[in-house]
């Protein structure tokens, strides 16, 4: 049963009588306004309408974005794992600082109405918490955000970060705060997160673990496969190459279409990328282009108006393979990103190598 709108349920701490008082709310925010409240005015209907469905955007980091389905009730579903999981009960004051365009904002919002949270909302910026004097039991960020946010998390005492890779960098600095912080891992799909890993405190780990109800398997390619019948009837089909500690809990290796086959080794450019994010100062990826002997050879591409040498990077590259190492070094003054923050790789390659 979908429980559509919870008695104690607030918005920028305004309490609603029914579903219609929020409507009206809904409704105002959708016609004035401003930043990311259109989008939330717009959900927010959308959600109390009569249809057993939400229409969601993808993405788009890994292909052309497209409109998907879902039901309510594993809408509803993904929020209660998540509310249980994280033990937040209603009155949970919680922040939304993402795009409701896309599932995680729309989730934050999902949970906070069935919940009875008290939600406050901030824009969908880099500094959400900066000028925010409260202090919130739990929110939702990018790696991006968190980044620029490490200053301010004090004032959150559960964050969950999903929509990218956490680099070592970040994960280290994570370590100097009082927030309990979680990596997850999930997609549209999966109505977001099916999977958890802690990133500080004592259960810190480099392992990601299902939520109840979840099941995980691999394909041929040890792709990881989904199994979760409270978010999808069908199994959920993914090009992550994982290893499979368990059927509930994995280690994330790098995406199958991003692998990289150099001389017959597979190398996956999410693992090298880790290794360099210690040391290479804003955003890069590792990258392939064809090579008479090797097949495919490594590179690097940098987010840079300058150019760089192979010879700058020669101490850096002693900490990788043979095989990992970068043959070659390409710097893009500017890559293209999806409206989430993620880098399209292969249009950047494309633009690259179509000069």
């Amino acid at each position: 049963m979908v429980k559509v709108l919870h008695s104690n349920f607030k918005l920028n701490g305004e309490s609603f009588s029914s579903a219609e008082a929020l409507k009206e709310v809904a409704n105002h925010l959708v016609e004035k306004g401003n930043n990311d409240e259109p989008a939330i005015g717009k959900f927010i209907l959308e959600w109390l309408d009569k249809n057993d469905y939400i229409a969601v955007k993808t993405s788009g980091s890994t292909g052309i974005p497209k409109t998907i389905t879902l039901k309510k009730e594993h809408v509803f579903n993904s929020a209660q794992a998540t509310i249980n999981y994280f033990d937040l009960k209603e009155n949970t004051k919680a922040l939304l600082c993402l795009s409701s365009e896309y599932i995680a904002g729309k989730m934050m919002l999902v949970r906070a109405i069935t919940a009875g949270w008290d939600l406050h909302i901030a824009a969908a910026e880099k500094k959400p918490l900066e000028s925010l004097e409260s202090n919130f039991d739990f929110t939702a960020m990018v790696p991006y955000q968190v980044f620029h946010s490490l200053t301010d998390l004090h004032k959150v005492k559960k964050l969950i970060i999903g929509g990218g890779a956490v680099s070592s960098t970040l994960e280290q600095q994570l370590q100097q705060v009082s927030t309990k912080v979680f990596a997850t891992y999930g997609m549209t799909e999966t109505i977001s997160h099916i999977a958890v890993r802690p990133i500080n405190g004592a259960e810190k780990s480099g392992i990601f673990s299902s939520l109840p109800g979840v099941i995980f398997s691999q394909d041929q390619n040890n792709c990881l496969q989904i199994h979760a019948p409270e978010v999808s009837e069908e199994i959920v089909a993914t090009n992550d190459v994982v290893a499979l500690i368990s059927p509930t809990s994995f280690k994330f290796l790098g995406r199958i279409d991003n692998v990289v086959n150099t001389g017959g080794v597979k190398v996956h450019p999410e693992t090298v990328e880790e290794k360099l994010s210690h040391h290479i100062a804003g955003t890069f990826f590792i990258g392939s282009e064809k090579d008479d002997a090797l097949g495919e050879k490594v590179i690097l591409i940098i987010e840079s108006e300058e150019m760089q040498s192979l010879e700058n990077y020669s101490e850096l590259f002693k900490t990788l393979s043979a095989y990992e190492k970068p043959k070659k070094i390409y710097t893009v003054p500017q890559f293209i990103y999806t409206e989430t923050g993620k880098v399209k790789r292969a249009e950047v390659l494309k633009k690259l190598f179509n000069k």
